[in-house]
């Protein structure tokens, strides 16, 4: 993948976006967790363009993006804490969750 034409904002939307489908739902509070760290209209579109990705295009767009915005381990560990918040928001931290949380901490060790 080339480049990826996001702002930061865009990045974190897609990410917790992506963390918040790991249970094949997003529910209100999700939606409400995101929707605090971004405007609604870039909330908005980034939802769009997440319903017409697949998981591979995601992983790929997100990698792309946070090497493009030069995260680093302390943006990276900002950034999971984002993500255990948005899984704590509806009360439950399931196991799809708990895989989801690894994943990410894995795959952001590469960068």
């Amino acid at each position: 993948m080339k480049t990826i034409d996001w702002t930061r904002d865009e990045l974190v939307a897609y990410i917790l976006l992506f963390a918040a489908n790991s249970d094949f739902k997003e529910d209100n509070k999700e939606r409400d967790v995101i929707i605090s760290k971004v405007d609604m209209q870039t909330f908005q579109d980034i939802h769009d363009e997440f319903d017409n990705d697949n998981d591979y295009q995601g992983i790929q767009k997100i990698m792309t993006s946070l090497r493009q915005h030069n995260y680093d381990k302390d943006d990276v560990e900002i950034l999971l804490a984002d993500i255990k918040t948005l899984f704590f928001s509806d009360g439950e931290f399931n196991i799809n969750e708990r895989n989801m949380l690894k994943s990410l901490e894995r795959l952001f060790k590469t960068l």
